[in-house]
């Protein structure tokens, strides 16, 4: 018999991400009884939330139509978009006319997603809804007929080699009528789900980028409330899919970030490298100089599009949010994607137990889905990521012709035709990259970041980045790509250690992990498997 207690729920929602707190309030506003708990593995609702972010309160207006006199953080709008082509010593202003319409940001809120989702969790709470941050849902449970009947979470207290320590105590069981993986992006629950019911048959590969970016504090005069600025070319090659963001918020603060596409075919980029040159173009510098950076974080982005879509629902259950990919990468937006599907996925639900119905599968999801705003706009930016992968020159000509003569009605959509862990060339084909040494006031390294991103886990633990087999990382990575999760992974993570003269083992700094998932992602022999850590690890992001 199982030591481990149990609840009962009408709905457990694994994620207080703005999927995860959109189908809570939803389910609450349609029916004031139903048991609704959110389960959320950062140390509060906000920790491990990064994004960009400009925001579409188009969802959130179908959500709470009074969202403003509630007090939500969307305070700054924007009020310039600048869109740039980067040299190595210039930058070409593309003409706002010039701009499809998926690079307008009029009408929108610059703002920091981790606030909006505290708020959003304040507001669940209000409604009923029992949020318990510091949890991580690490199991999915079945019944007998191999339905999805809840989640567990994980035990607390076990020692790094496995054992029991005198702060062990056994996870919980949740049980609910019907599960929703709201996770994120690579969500590890969602990812075991889409195997074990076969989720993605005749879907495209999902495709990731890796997002950097930090927070800086700007002197007055460099800042221009409300400015939105992207670039594209340099500091990557024309072949190299990626771009930067550059978002002027409220109190001087400037969010900066850098997204790097995970199909990248040279194993010595580095992504979080390639960021910190960014800020030295002289189109960029100007805006930090004097200025103070405050924070920094990671996290894997969704960019696959429609086709790259699974199967939204299972038996019990339901993916939503970027645990199935519902982000719009030609927009760089994906939090109204996610509290729509947040939304949706809450009707399904709330007529299902009006019904009676439990641990079904909630048909009406996918079906209202696909009568969507949503699915409509992801219709019309579905060639972007397709064509973009072609090359910087060619895909932003493809990208025009899609998006402003056909307006993303074009009679043919492109496939995604590899993973990203399938691109990296192998070290004999590919030109090492020299990048110049942090200078500690515009450019920085590795762990420095890590430290302001307030990063820490229980040391005694096993670790959550696993690896199907040891040797893989010598005999594979490292004799055939130079041992490239030293490079993709942002936080210093990973690195090859002598053990003996001329042998090398890969060592696992667990504890610098800002749950990124990009190791997960572009692991060239998918042997990197990330599992939750306990409750509460991770970073602990202010007002990313």
């Amino acid at each position: 018999m199982s030591e481990r207690e149990s609840m009962e729920y009408d709905v457990v929602i694994v994620g207080a991400g703005p999927a995860g707190l959109a189908a809570a309030i939803r389910l609450k506003q349609l029916n004031a009884d139903l048991g609704v708990c959110v389960l959320e593995k950062g140390s509060e609702v906000g920790a491990h939330i990064l994004s960009g972010a400009v925001m579409d309160p188009i969802a959130l207006d179908e959500l709470m139509p009074d969202w403003k006199a509630q007090g939500a953080p969307l305070t700054q709008a924007v009020t310039e978009d600048r869109f740039l082509f980067l040299t190595e010593a210039g930058s070409t202003r593309t003409p706002n006319w010039m701009l499809p319409k998926c690079f307008q940001n009029h009408g929108y809120y610059i703002v920091s997603l981790a606030n909006v989702c505290r708020w959003m969790g304040a507001k669940a709470e209000e409604l009923g809804v029992e949020i318990y941050p510091g949890f991580a849902a690490a199991e999915v449970l079945f019944d007998d007929h191999g339905r999805v009947k809840g989640v567990a979470t994980g035990d607390m207290g076990i020692g790094k080699q496995g054992e029991r320590t005198d702060r062990y105590q056994p996870g919980m069981e949740l049980h609910a009528k019907y599960t929703f993986l709201a996770e994120g992006v690579r969500g590890n629950l969602g990812k075991g789900l889409q195997e074990t019911f076969k989720l993605r048959e005749g879907r495209d590969p999902q495709v990731y980028g890796i997002g950097l970016k930090e927070l800086w504090e700007v002197k007055p005069d460099r800042h221009v409330p409300g400015l939105v600025m992207h670039t594209a070319g340099w500091p990557l090659q024309s072949d190299t899919y990626g771009g930067s963001f550059l978002y002027h918020m409220e109190n001087n603060v400037v969010s900066v970030g850098f997204v790097v596409g995970l199909a990248y075919t040279n194993p010595y980029l580095s992504p979080f490298e390639e960021f910190q040159r960014y800020k030295t173009h002289p189109a960029v510098r100007g805006f930090f100089e004097g200025g103070k950076r405050i924070a920094y974080g990671a996290r894997a982005i969704n960019a696959g599009g429609l086709q790259s879509l699974p199967k939204l629902t299972f038996p019990g259950g339901a993916l939503i949010g970027d645990d199935a990919g519902f982000l719009n990468a030609s927009r760089i937006k994906g939090s109204h994607a996610a509290i729509k599907s947040g939304m949706l996925a809450a009707e399904a639900a709330a007529t299902a137990l009006a019904a009676g119905r439990a641990q079904d599968e909630l048909t009406d999801y996918p079906t209202a889905f696909e009568k969507s705003w949503l699915h409509e706009e992801l219709h019309r930016a579905r060639n972007f990521k397709p064509w973009m992968s072609k090359g910087l020159y060619t895909g932003t000509l493809m990208v025009g012709i899609d998006q402003v003569v056909f307006g993303g009605k074009a009679p043919w959509t492109l496939h995604h035709a590899h993973a990203d862990h399938e691109t990296l060339q192998k070290k004999t084909e590919a030109t090492p990259i020299a990048y110049p040494k942090p200078d500690g006031v515009l450019t920085f390294d590795r762990l420095s970041s890590v430290f302001i991103s307030n990063t820490n886990h229980e040391e005694d633990q096993p670790a959550h980045l696993t690896l199907k087999n040891a040797d893989v990382p010598v005999t594979t990575n490292l004799a055939l790509y130079d041992g490239p999760e030293t490079r993709y992974c942002p936080a210093g993570v990973y690195e090859f250690v002598e053990v003996a003269e001329g042998q090398r083992k890969l060592q696992i700094n667990a504890q610098n992990c800002v749950h990124c998932k990009t190791c997960d992602i572009k692991d060239p022999t998918q042997n990197i498997h990330w599992v939750v850590p306990e409750g509460g690890g991770g970073p602990n992001y202010p007002n990313m």
